[in-house]
């Protein structure tokens, strides 16, 4: 039995935002994804409601695991009209499969425990090679569409950030961002890349203690905070011309430059720092394989396929720049060194009787070549 505030939220994402750990999260969330699991792992939540299939079996999704192996409660499939007999605030309490206000029930759903998720995963994994034939069969579709305005140099936006002859750093809020990110702190301060930060990758540079240069993407999961931080802000549109955070970017005060083109923010990103000449880009956080795609709901990958295509000669992920780069030691710790290795001579001249006399001598000799 497990008694906790209700938070309720259709955007796990949005609603992450604002949980604690006395809560109980409501959410919408077919298939769970890795980052979300993360993130209410992170919030410290009792528990998780969730109105959809938390997997469905139509791809192993990890999400549910990560859940459930934090010793978190999770209720599945409680159906539409949670949101309809839940109230944001409701003092709720779960109980076997039951939410119950009161001692009143109001829905019921499917309790997973770890057991129940393997199960499920292992059902879903059996359907990959079907999941990914169609996730390859999509993305061929699209390729002939997208060709020409991805490969052909595509227009990209004027920024005020000087980028050619620099090096780039592209943060997704993707897989391990705030490992990476804190790995990578040594080569962030020596190397002082150009900062992107897509959409919700702003907020985790300002988080690690840097300040993005360029913000990118549909704004949806950035926080008024980033986007008021300085960064040139460019909007991702839809290819009719459509901001969808136009209103918001209004209602803060922030001049956006329109960027139009089919393909996601981070591939927007990646060209923008490829047609500004960059000498080398680091991906942190970006989505490069099946899992990650289908957890962004991605049906294919045309635009990404196109884009590292292009970009690939100065494109390197995050993880391989860490194992590469080695930073160099402070100056402080140099001339801590050379301070403790003077010390050392100093007091063996000192605690050596033939070594003070010969060092007198060649006192001696110094000061009559010198006329002193």
């Amino acid at each position: 039995m497990i008694t906790g505030t209700a938070r309720l939220g259709r955007k796990t994402k949005d609603l992450i935002k604002r949980l604690a750990s006395s809560d109980i999260a409501v959410i919408d969330h077919e298939d769970i994804d890795r980052v979300s699991a993360d993130g209410l792992v992170a919030c410290g939540v009792k528990a998780v409601v969730n109105a959809a299939e938390s997997i469905s079996g139509r791809y192993p999704n990890i999400g549910p695991q990560i859940l459930v192996e934090a010793g978190i409660v999770l209720l599945d499939a409680t159906g539409d009209a949670t949101f309809e007999l839940l109230s944001e605030g409701d003092e709720v309490t779960i109980e076997d499969n039951m939410v119950l206000k009161e001692g009143r029930l109001l829905v019921s759903g499917a309790l997973l425990d770890a057991t129940t998720v393997a199960q499920r995963m292992e059902f879903a994994e059996q359907r990959l090679d079907e999941v990914m034939e169609q996730f390859v069969a999509n993305t061929i579709e699209y390729l002939d569409r997208q060709k020409g305005e991805l490969l052909y140099d595509p227009w990209v936006p004027s920024v005020r950030t000087e980028i050619k002859h620099r090096q780039v750093l592209v943060v997704v809020r993707g897989y391990d961002y705030r490992a990476d990110l804190t790995t990578l702190r040594p080569y962030i301060r020596e190397v002082r890349p150009v900062l992107i930060g897509v959409d919700g990758g702003a907020d985790a540079l300002l988080e690690s203690g840097f300040k993005p240069d360029i913000i990118i993407g549909d704004m949806d999961s950035v926080t008024d905070k980033a986007l008021k931080c300085g960064a040139e802000i460019i909007a991702h549109a839809y290819e009719d011309g459509t901001v969808t955070s136009k209103k918001r970017l209004e209602d803060l005060g922030i001049d956006a430059i329109s960027w139009p083109l089919s393909a996601t923010s981070e591939d927007l990103a990646l060209l923008l720092a490829w047609q500004k000449k960059a000498d080398l880009i680091v991906a942190l956080g970006t989505h490069s394989n099946l899992i990650e795609y289908l957890d962004k709901g991605r049906s294919g990958m045309a635009s990404s396929f196109l884009v590292r295509l292009k970009v690939g000669t100065r494109l390197v992920d995050a993880k391989g720049v860490s194992k590469l780069y080695r930073a160099a030691p402070p100056a402080w710790q140099i001339l801590a060194v050379l301070l403790a290795f003077f010390m050392v001579i100093i007091v063996v001249i000192w605690v050596s009787p033939p070594l003070r006399e010969l060092f007198a001598v060649l006192w001696l000799n110094l000061r009559f070549w010198l006329g002193f």
